[in-house]
């Protein structure tokens, strides 16, 4: 077994899955297994590292390798989290390894691509390459619900000339993105004995009238706002919840929406835009309150990221011969980082089809692959 395919089975193997915002607890919940591996690899290399507090058992690891002389400093970005792992077929933390491929949840996303950038930065710090970059590698927290780990990341002033970020893009370079604002709405009524349930206001009946307004704004959406390259804007609701019991009118019911945004699209304006078409367009009036988004991320553009686009492309050529540059629909911490001043392209090996998947994996060519793209990128970039 190669080093790196260790280093990837190690990370598969620690539960680090975001609750999604449900009150959730116990060892296989947020990241602070990976974080503690992490440091533990950081200091047997013996390079400067620092955790980020955010919340309990969740922490910013950001480790830096300062190359002499080097005027240039790239930051190797990757996330911590996994998506939830109820729905998986295999063993979620097995590492099971068939046919050059390794199974198991985070295994394409995204710690295929954190195992590519633990090996290669391990690689630059241990061989010292003459006049390579300095590489700034930092794995964050909570990217899988509302992206506080690079929030934080950024609030703290990180800077480097470009960054790449790890998801799984088969190993072309994505620079440009969809982005993304989601929030709550919710339908008031008002409770009563369900034998007798004209006596209250049902919300759920409320809500039926607001989904089915949604779903016409979402189709028209489609079809009056299209990028390019990005393809149309998009909405879409993806949980409902509402009452207390079977037998009690519901007073209550809420849904959480999520609105990916093409080019220029503001994300505070979304929510309002959604409300107005409501009220205007379906004659739903009173029956509902719209609540602040809880996250919420411009999309990625492709200016100011041809620096990035050429060095990455020049390390892609060096190991594969070639390479592809692509738009993708959906988001990342990259648009967070070049909002905060770094731009920024995505990169990493595994297919985003495979992501969260009941039997996700990733195949380790391409792990290996990432990994001395990334480390000729460094040498490449001084």
């Amino acid at each position: 077994m190669t080093n790196i395919t260790r280093v990837l089975r190690d990370l598969v193997a620690l539960p680090s899955q975001n609750p999604m915002g449900r009150p959730l607890s116990g060892p296989d919940y947020f990241e602070y297994q990976v974080t503690a591996y992490l440091e533990n690899f950081f200091r047997d290399l013996n390079v400067e590292h620092l955790r980020q507090p955010l919340a309990p058992l969740r922490e910013n690891m950001v480790a830096r390798f300062e190359s002499p002389g080097s005027s240039r400093t790239l930051l190797w970005e990757v996330h911590q989290d996994t998506v939830p792992a109820a729905n998986m077929t295999i063993d979620p933390y097995g590492g099971h390894i068939e046919n050059g491929r390794l199974y198991g949840r985070g295994a394409c996303d995204v710690k295929g691509g954190m195992a590519a950038m633990l090996t290669a930065f391990g690689r630059l710090v241990r061989e010292q390459p003459r006049n390579a970059a300095s590489v700034v590698l930092a794995c964050v927290v909570d990217e899988e619900f509302t992206f506080t780990g690079i929030q934080e990341l950024v609030r703290r002033g990180v800077k480097a000339d470009f960054a790449v970020v790890a998801e799984p893009t088969r190993l072309a370079i994505v620079n440009a993105h969809k982005g993304v604002v989601r929030w709550h709405l919710e339908t008031r009524g008002r409770a009563c004995h369900s034998s007798s349930p004209e006596q209250g206001v049902n919300a759920i009946y409320r809500m039926a009238a607001v989904l089915a307004g949604i779903e016409r704004f979402a189709a028209e959406l489609r079809v009056s706002r299209v990028d390019p390259s990005l393809g149309p804007a998009t909405m879409s609701v993806g949980r409902i919840d509402g009452g207390v019991s079977v037998n009690v009118v519901p007073e209550w019911c809420r849904i959480e929406i999520d609105r990916r945004l093409v080019g220029g699209e503001d994300p505070s304006a979304a929510p309002g835009e959604l409300e107005n078409y409501l009220r205007e367009n379906c004659g739903i009036a009173g029956t509902f309150v719209t609540l602040p988004p809880w996250m919420a991320m411009t999309a990625l553009s492709p200016k100011g990221s041809d620096p990035a686009v050429a060095a990455l492309g020049a390390a892609i050529d060096a190991v594969r011969g070639s390479h592809e540059v692509m738009s993708v629909p959906y988001g990342t911490d990259a648009a967070t980082l070049a909002a905060g001043g770094v731009p920024s392209v995505v990169f990493g090996p595994g297919d985003i089809a495979k992501a969260h998947t009941c039997d996700e994996w990733v195949s380790l060519d391409q792990v290996e692959q990432a990994s001395e793209i990334l480390y000729h990128l460094a040498v490449a970039s001084s």
